[in-house]
């Protein structure tokens, strides 16, 4: 169908609105009654559901070195859930006593199967565990994951203990029935619970060991069934119970003989050690982190947890306050007000661009009646599609004004222009469309075609722009149909004869106009004279973008100002807890003057996490501080290295929900051997620190922790009659502690925990002067079947890809994230041995994919574009010609990024893919005339400066509407402004 025959249809339709209104407005309202449904009923989240899924599966191996661990737990786990189905990529890490795997599935798998299938992979691998070792336990969540809200429970009146047990039994669970909470961390707690203390020498007076102890305790939860008796009229159960609940009745249990518990151990009913320790804003008290499960939606999170908090505030006994220190929703809900008070702002400033081209309010009125309906249009769309209402959704939105107005415009224009020439209102509302007809179905299919690709993304960045590219394809279809159906009808009522002479100028506006029309006329009859020079110039604009784009720094994300701001404490293994808590007091300390300043208003301290602690700011409000976070957080970085024996560094969370991100430039050295790896991370490492634009570089891998290893002569153990299976209980009692059991006081179950204070081990000569027992009843030192070596170990070991790892970690000091790796790359392949492997995490893996994923759908997009525009024309060379100035536009595009300081990307390199459209689309509407020109008898040369002329002026409009419709992006504050700036560009 040629060009004249579709607009012939176009100008058919239009007649039908024009000469049926009620139609045209019926069927505007109910796109705009459809939308204002799915305003209300639509999900809302920050960011659509682009995390990968993700199951932790964690083992316990109480008392097994992080060496055994790995080998004989983490590998075999590996193992078996490696060949389920979808997982993408495996990482683990082995500690004392416990193992974190975690498996990263692909795109669309569905969490429960892979949950099912994971735990039947570990069913059939179970029995190949040693013996000791826990069953796995399976998290949806990533084990690494950081607490997205934190809160603290502080009390005036109850000890930390009370408290201990009212966090357990009432806070923890209520908090763990939100829905979406994958795990409920909880810190500072101190469990009461039934302390044997041990004396060892009147155990060895009597011929007793540790052993004989713990068989003693193993009937003090004795409660079994004993059958039933059934007489004549009744049937009564029969239960058999030997309840031990007080430190008195534990310490009447009988050993051996006349031998009784309390003649050999004391027994006492306290609270037990805390291995961690909290402050909030400087009191003291119990810290809970909530994890939420992968996929999950944070702001329904979040509404839950605060009235979980509301509820237990009221239930809670007086003087006991939960509260909610942190809480990532904030950021959320102010960032998602930024954009509305932006789309609001934006279709205003739209409207005033149209007002001062047109200078008639009731001209005005049709494309800014025509904006609101295509944009809830476009949130029916989101609706039907099961999307979000979430940033990059509203960012779309935002960009729509300038697109979605663009059809009204144009339709606009041209029934204006066409009363201009005489016609009546009628007429021209008719005629006028009929002539654009077809340019606006062609620029309506070719931004689609523009922005549905992005939804074909692979990877965490088609899951991001999936919603993005749909949004503003949906906008755009639906804007066609208001403009078609809307526009012609209000025209042809709404604009009055005698007006036309303002239309086209009037005033200084009017002047200002025709003098820069008349600008554009002269300089593109000079261009037409001299297309050769044209041609130059355009080449060498093109030609040079590319070396400015190969300046550009590259990024997954911008740098985000969430309020927020994380610092993680790293200290020796062997430190105690007193140290790190005196060490996290100075840290915090450090930070007042930014309290005092007012730039931050809370800060949540943990002692004891890992082998440090954690330390969460939250900043004040956007509007309510002059320094964004970036400037605050290089601030705090010079301060932290005045604090001595601990290493302190900033980490923060990002919108991507990226495992492990947030750190700066992550990478991991695979192999074989940790002990080689860790030697050619630490070179690497030293040569990254050489380079200053590298800061903090870290190498996850130390050996600070003293290991005592006892290599048992079996051969003299089996001579003396020693049975080696239990020397594992004895030790772990005399040296550690070892929990034997629970008992239950009323609903409430207590640890029992058997230990020795009476001669501790506090070095290795003590542990060689154990005494154990032999088999004809002597007691003889430990050093006499076994020999003490102390050597240094890691306390974590890592693995990647179910290889060896030891990653290195370094912060950006103003250094792009791709550049940093491919640095790191450059710098670290000249030093890897054979058999060694690079291998990016976190936001460093993710680039690369983002990077390929979007060069292809960029390629794509222009391709699929020609064909539509071939189609459209009946004419690949005026496809061509359209698609000629692409180039200059997304030049332009790299210009502004390299002189406003931007970076390439996922939401620049978004922005490109946009300009690709705006530039097709204004190559439409001035092509597209001049082919009609040429149907009408025109030569070539004049049908092509006439068509640039007359459609000067809705090209001007809709750019400048686009422009300025994003300017409000620009303006916001916060993250909102990152990313809108970017895709404004």
């Amino acid at each position: 169908m040629s060009i004249q025959q579709q607009n012939e249809r176009g100008g058919m339709l239009a007649a039908l609105f024009v000469r049926r209104p009620v139609l045209a407005m019926v069927i505007n309202a109910l796109i705009l009654v459809a939308g204002l449904a799915a305003f209300l009923g639509v999900e809302v989240r920050e960011l659509p559901s682009v995390e990968q899924p993700v199951l932790s599966i964690s083992t316990s191996f109480t008392g097994a070195a992080a060496e055994t661990v790995d080998r004989e737990i983490t590998a075999k786990i590996e193992g078996a859930v490696a060949r389920v189905q979808g997982v993408a990529s495996i990482s683990s890490r082995s500690s004392n006593g416990n193992s974190r795997v975690t498996l990263a599935f692909n795109d669309g798998t569905d969490l429960d199967t892979a949950t099912s299938d994971v735990r039947d992979a570990l069913s059939r691998t179970g029995r190949n565990l040693p013996d000791g070792a826990d069953d796995p336990v399976i998290f949806k969540a990533d084990a690494d994951a950081q607490a997205a809200i934190r809160l603290a429970v502080t009390s005036d009146t109850l000890s930390i203990a009370e408290m201990s047990d009212l966090v357990d039994n009432v806070v923890a669970e209520r908090l763990a029935a939100v829905e979406g909470v994958a795990d409920v961390q909880i810190y500072g707690t101190r469990q009461t619970a039934f302390e044997v203390d041990i004396d060892q020498a009147k155990l060895a007076s009597l011929g007793l060991s540790v052993v004989d102890v713990r068989n003693a305790l193993s009937t003090m939860a004795f409660d079994a069934p004993a059958g039933s008796i059934n007489g004549a009229n009744q049937n009564i159960s029969v239960r058999a119970v030997a309840d031990v609940n007080t430190p008195a009745e534990f310490e009447d249990l009988t050993i051996k003989g006349n031998t009784r518990l309390g003649d050999v151990a004391s027994v006492v009913f306290d609270a037990a050690a805390s291995s961690t320790g909290l402050r909030s804003d400087g009191s003291p008290g119990i810290g809970l982190g909530i994890v939420r499960q992968a996929q999950s939606n944070m702001i329904e999170i979040s509404r839950g947890v605060e009235a979980a908090v509301e509820t237990l505030n009221e239930i809670l006994p007086e003087g006991v306050h939960v509260k909610i220190s942190s809480d990532e929703s904030v950021f959320i809900d102010g960032a998602l007000h930024e954009v509305e008070i932006a789309l609001g702002v934006a279709l205003l400033v739209v409207s005033g661009i149209i007002y001062l081209f047109l200078l008639d309010w009731r001209a005005t009125l049709i494309p800014a009646l025509s904006m609101p309906i295509a944009l809830l249009g476009a949130v029916a769309g989101i609706y039907v599609m099961g999307f979000s209402l979430n940033i990059l959704t509203l960012l779309a939105l935002v960009l729509a004004t300038g697109l979605v107005v663009d059809d009204a415009i144009v339709v606009l224009e041209n029934i204006v222009r066409r009363r201009s020439m005489g016609a009546g209102n009628r007429a021209a509302a008719v005629l006028g469309t009929q002539e654009v007809f077809f340019a606006v179905i062609a620029t309506t299919l070719t931004l689609v075609a523009v922005f549905v690709p992005l939804s074909f993304l692979s990877g965490q960045t088609g899951r991001l722009f999936r919603e993005f590219g749909f949004t503003l394809a949906m906008a755009v279809l639906v804007s066609s149909i208001v403009a078609l159906t809307l526009g012609p009808m209000l025209a042809s009522r709404l604009l009055k004869s005698g007006d036309d002479a303002k239309h086209h100028g009037g005033g200084p506006l009017g002047s200002i106009g025709r003098w820069l029309g008349g600008l554009y006329r002269a300089t593109l009859h000079q261009a037409l004279n001299n297309p050769l020079v044209v041609l130059l110039v355009a080449a060498l604009f093109a030609g040079a973008s590319y070396l400015v784009f190969t300046q550009l720094r590259q990024e997954i994300t911008p740098r985000e100002d969430r309020a927020q701001i994380n610092l993680r404490v790293s200290a020796p293994s062997t430190v105690s807890l007193d140290f790190v808590r005196s060490q996290m007091q100075r840290v915090e300390d450090l930070l007042q003057p930014f309290v005092k300043s007012g730039e931050v208003t809370s800060i949540f301290v943990i002692s004891g996490f890992g082998n440090g602690g954690f330390l969460g700011l939250r900043l004040a409000p956007w509007d309510e501080r002059s320094r964004s976070q970036a400037e605050i957080v290089a601030d705090i970085n010079r301060l932290l290295p005045q604090v001595p024996g601990v290493r302190a560094s900033i980490f923060q969370s990002n919108s991507l929900g990226i495992r492990g991100g947030g750190s700066g430039l992550q990478f991991a050295v695979v192999g074989d051997n940790y002990g080689s790896l860790a030697d050619t991370a630490q070179t690497i490492a030293t040569k990254l620190e050489e380079n200053p634009a590298f800061g903090n570089v870290d190498v996850n891998y130390d050996t600070t922790q003293p290991q005592l290893t006892l290599t048992i002569d079996r051969a003299r153990a089996a001579a003396l009659g020693i049975d080696i299976n239990g020397l594992a209980t004895t030790m772990q009692a005399m040296i550690d502690g070892a929990d034997i059991g629970d008992v239950f006081i009323n609903d409430t179950s207590y640890t029992v925990r058997m230990l020795s204070t009476k001669n501790p081990v506090n070095d290795p000569h003590d542990l060689e002067n154990l005494f154990i027992k032999t088999g004809d009843g002597r007691y003889v030192p430990m050093s006499t079947i076994a020999n003490v070596v102390e050597s240094p170990i890691a306390p974590t070991l890592g693995r990647e890809e179910q290889r060896r790892a030891v990653t290195v970690t370094a912060s950006l000091d103003g250094l792009a994230l791709g550049d940093a790796y491919q640095q790191a790359l450059t710098i670290a392949r000249p030093l890897l041995p054979e058999g060694m492997a690079i291998i990016p995490l976190a936001e460093a893996k993710t680039i690369g994919e983002a990077n390929n994923g979007l060069l292809i759908t960029f390629g794509f997009a222009i391709v699929i574009i020609l064909l539509v525009l071939a189609a459209q024309f009946e004419s690949i060379w005026s496809a061509v010609i359209v698609m000629v100035t692409v180039p200059f536009g997304v030049a332009a595009a790299i210009y502004a990024l390299f002189l406003t300081g931007g970076s390439l990307n996922i939401y620049s390199q978004i922005g490109l893919v946009l300009v690709v459209g705006i530039m097709a689309k204004n190559g439409i509407l001035i092509v597209e005339f001049a082919n009609q020109l040429r149907d009408r008898g025109l030569p070539v040369r004049q049908a092509v400066e006439e068509a640039a002329n007359i459609r000067l002026r809705p090209v001007m409009m809709t750019m400048i509407a686009t422009i300025l419709g994003g300017v409000p992006l620009v303006l916001a504050k916060g993250l909102v402004r990152k990313r809108g700036r970017l895709l404004v560009g």
